[in-house]
């Protein structure tokens, strides 16, 4: 399919539906109203709703053939900012909740992708599954849900778009293996003894201990990985103390740590728990470290990446394809690809609308790239081999 007048007015019906999304958004779990939105545009198209948690909804489209299952994925959920900017055609309608990450737009794609499919049934060969996701911004995530419950159980492949702000608009890019880094929290807490500043030595200092702790971290990644496997620890936030002149107790440490391949990922934390103890040992303090586990590395198959990058190069344009650097940012696509064979692709935006880093309180999408996302996830399904 040319992107013809019909595919340029699929487009505009995307975008139409996108600007009402981003009136109306709201926060992980809560997305009550999107799904009703979107059960209401689904069901007119006349295709089946399956049975999976709420509020994420997964819609069937029945193959001509139906020797292969295709799975696409959209995000529904907004982000806790007060938006800005100059975007009073479409914006927020909802104080302090705001599309700053593009999901409204992942949205709109994907059901123009569902309305074109179930008006050309006969086009299509492949089984869809259009997968309406909630929850990709918070923990436990809304895939993690949906793969528990059994929604990829029937899927041959899985394949899902970001709209992204960091890659320059007209290109769409992915990788043949890693693409994006695992997220998990930790927080530590160093218990010692404190005391007045004037007198340390009567003391055990969680204040000093913790600079050693962090000096310590940042050794895992320098010292104890393979430069070539990008990893990342990150302490965020430290509390403790009450007075310049006063030595506490306690010190907290707050912070993340990222990967792209979860052999790395195990290993750092196994890392952080024993420095911590053993740092903490050597200055005579206690401590507690605890992780909040977050998605894994999100690596996309070699054999379905490759066949993406041919989709793009023969439907969009040769030089529209990008081989990308890895990001360390973290998505919860991750969940599907531990489980099925698919992948994540890249459509970039940069320039001079989407110009602000995803989650700024001005980010917005470009729209002029719809109807090539759209077009993309069309021809993913419809040049999907049958063996």
């Amino acid at each position: 399919m040319k992107e013809t007048k019909e595919l340029h007015s699929l487009s505009e019906w995307s975008i139409s539906h996108r600007r009402h999304l981003h009136q109306y958004p709201e926060l992980s779990g809560k997305e009550f109203k999107t799904h009703e939105y979107i059960k209401k545009i689904i069901t007119e198209l006349g295709l089946e709703i399956l049975d999976f948690p709420y509020p994420s909804l997964v819609a069937y489209l029945p193959g001509m053939i139906g020797s292969k299952t295709i799975a696409l994925r959209a995000d529904i959920d907004a982000l806790p900012i007060q938006e800005d900017g100059e975007k009073s055609e479409y914006m927020s309608k909802i104080p302090g909740v705001a599309h700053v990450c593009g999901h409204d737009g992942h949205t709109a794609v994907l059901l123009a992708v569902a309305k074109w499919m179930s008006e050309n049934r006969s086009l299509v060969q492949h089984n869809v599954m259009f997968i309406f996701q909630s929850s990709e911004e918070m923990s436990p995530s809304g895939a993690l849900e949906l793969v528990k419950s059994g929604v990829l159980n029937d899927v041959d492949a899985i394949f899902g778009v970001h709209l992204w702000q960091g890659l320059q608009k007209g290109k769409i890019g992915l990788t043949h293996g890693p693409m994006m880094a695992s997220t998990d929290e930790f927080e530590v807490t160093i218990n010692a003894s404190g005391g007045h500043g004037s007198m340390p030595h009567e003391t055990i200092d969680p204040i000093y201990i913790a600079t050693h702790l962090i000096q310590s971290y940042q050794a895992i990644v320098s010292r104890q990985i393979n430069p070539g496997e990008p990893s990342v620890i990150t302490v965020g936030r430290i509390d403790g103390g009450t007075n310049y002149n006063i030595i506490p107790s306690t010190v907290k440490l707050y912070g993340t740590i990222r990967a792209v391949s979860q052999e790395n990922r195990e290993f750092m934390k196994r890392r952080v728990r024993e420095q911590t103890k053993g740092i903490c040992a050597t200055f005579m303090a206690d401590q507690i470290v605890e992780f909040i586990d977050g998605t894994p590395p999100l690596i996309n198959d070699a054999k379905e990446s490759n066949f993406v990058e041919k989709v793009i190069k023969n439907h969009i344009g040769e030089n529209s394809f990008a081989l990308i650097d890895i990001v360390m940012a973290a998505e919860d696509f991750a969940f599907y690809l531990n489980e099925k064979p698919g992948a994540f692709i890249f459509v970039g935006m940069k320039g001079d609308k989407s110009k602000y880093p995803h989650h700024h309180a001005k980010f917005d999408l470009d729209e002029d790239v719809f109807q090539s996302t759209i077009h993309l996830f069309i021809k993913i399904v419809l040049d999907y081999p049958s063996s």
